[in-house]
């Protein structure tokens, strides 16, 4: 049970962790009437990480980061949430009362959710600034309504989604593994990747997530990898090279261009990321994180509050039964 978050008062700045995810497997059933696309999805937070730091500041809310990029305004999915929150908190107008700083650290446009969950961890800390006393089934109502993903990083761990992403259900967690990073120069959009799956007839047939898949990881698969990997042949090659490295799943994760190796023993896992460096592309090592790890990471600390200066985070289980998937092993 987490518990509801306590008024911030003289908290001068409060800060939270902001762990990105790999999709382990990625089923795209169909385009919807609303737009959004039905998918089934496995999805796993690693070890990597953004920081989202909130200060109170009177006057207009607003979003900065280092990354020249990254929008400062209603584009940003981080302003987004803070405005739905605003909403929900019954106040009027544009959101107030808050300086929110990014700190980046996961690559943008690679499908490991970086802004999704930035916009999490926003609302995490937001709802303690704001002094939201309903905390969290509004925080997912409104992390439902902000984005797809956005539900996933308020839990964390390994989850099975379903809809369009945001019905969520827990299950076994993934053994520790050790995680290869490919990011090339390159991001891909999610709509332009659902919109290649579109225009390509039968790119996918129809399936369920093997029910044994953790005695074979190389089962699962991403439906959106061969129509990216069509237009962006470097994503075929990475997910090639990390095979041959003896990955025990290589894949492209969500809707690219983020490509990802899993392997048991970390020195098998820097052995293939030497074995896929290249001219075009950045590699990272980093690891997958279990629910009570991510919970720790995204816990949150506050400066110049109460004695102890940490609280945790409001978080939701909206949506999630927390059961092992039936038939998972």
């Amino acid at each position: 049970m987490v518990p509801t978050p306590r008024r911030a008062g003289a908290a001068s700045r409060i800060r939270i962790g902001a762990p990105a995810k790999v999709n382990l497997d990625l089923r795209v059933l169909h385009r919807r009437p609303d737009g959004y696309h039905e998918v089934r999805t496995l999805l796993q937070s690693i070890a990597l990480e953004d920081t989202v730091s909130i200060r109170p500041r009177p006057g207009p809310l607003t979003v900065r980061s280092r990354m020249p990029t990254l929008p400062r305004d209603a584009a940003n999915l981080v302003w987004q949430a803070a405005a739905r929150l605003w909403s929900a908190l019954g106040r009027p107008g544009d959101p107030r009362g808050a300086a929110i700083s990014l700190r980046k650290a996961i690559p943008a446009a690679a499908g490991l959710g970086g802004a999704s969950s930035d916009a999490a961890a926003a609302l995490r800390g937001l709802s303690v600034l704001w002094a939201d006393e309903a905390g969290a089934r509004r925080l997912g109502e409104v992390a439902a309504a902000v984005g797809s993903d956005v539900p996933f990083f308020l839990r964390g761990g390994t989850v099975a989604a379903s809809g369009r992403g945001e019905r969520l259900r827990a299950v076994r967690p993934l053994d520790p593994h050790w995680v290869v990073l490919a990011v090339p120069r390159f991001g891909v959009s999610t709509p332009s990747a659902y919109g290649w799956w579109d225009e390509t007839p039968g790119a996918a047939p129809p399936g369920r997530r093997p029910p044994r898949w953790r005695a074979n990881l190389s089962l699962l698969r991403n439906d959106l990898e061969p129509v990216v990997a069509r237009r962006r042949p470097e994503i075929g090659v990475l997910v090639a090279r990390l095979r041959a490295a003896g990955a025990a799943h290589a894949a492209m994760s969500g809707s690219g261009s983020a490509v990802f190796g899993l392997f048991r023993a970390r020195a098998a896992a820097l052995a293939a990321r030497a074995a896929v460096r290249g001219a075009d592309w950045s590699t990272r090592l980093t690891r997958t994180i279990g629910p009570q790890e991510f919970a720790r990471r995204t816990r949150l600390a506050v400066e110049g509050a109460d004695p102890g200066g940490t609280l945790r985070g409001a978080g939701t289980s909206t949506n999630i039964t927390d059961c092992a998937e039936a038939g998972d092993g």
